[in-house]
């Protein structure tokens, strides 16, 4: 008994994978699957690997206050008096905008992640931000932008 338990914790355990930057293999699909990615540290390395983590939680910071604010609209949230016709009208489509550029933030933060580790383990990482997370970054930036211009206006038409 007590070896099938030891046996269950030491397969539990993670067991860094240690990953050669001539294998062909993807560092993400190596086994152990749950476990560290241990890379040679030659140069400046582990900070561009803290960097890279930092790029990844910011764009799923993003992501959750992007939900936050989808579910706010969705549900119509006030805090001093009933949303218009209007707001209700539009509430729908934009939350649901919102909602989809929060997993177009959440997909584009982990898929950069995943690249440039992956590129990072073969020593061929080139830090800079490609065509895709600027497009989805000039695309969640206008939809603020416009939300803001149009909650604004429906507010001044209000207060005439």
């Amino acid at each position: 008994m007590a070896t099938t338990f030891s046996r269950l914790i030491h397969s539990l355990s993670p067991h860094p994978a240690d990953l050669d930057p001539t294998s062909p293999s993807h560092p993400f699909l190596t086994p152990p699957f749950f476990s560290p990615l241990l890379f040679p540290n030659n140069s400046s390395d582990a900070r561009d690997h803290c960097a890279n983590e930092r790029t990844f939680l910011s764009w799923l910071r993003l992501s959750v206050y992007m939900a936050i604010v989808a579910v706010a609209i969705l549900i119509s949230f006030h805090l001093k008096n009933q949303p218009t016709a209007m707001e209700k009208h539009l509430a729908l489509p934009v939350g649901l905008l919102f909602w989809v550029l929060s997993f177009a933030c959440l997909a584009n933060g982990f898929a950069n992640y995943v690249k440039t580790v992956t590129k990072y383990g073969r020593r061929r990482a080139l830090v800079q931000s490609g065509w895709k997370t600027q497009v989805v970054f000039t695309v969640v930036a206008c939809a603020i932008v416009a939300v803001c211009v149009l909650l604004l206006s429906t507010n001044a038409k209000q207060r005439r």
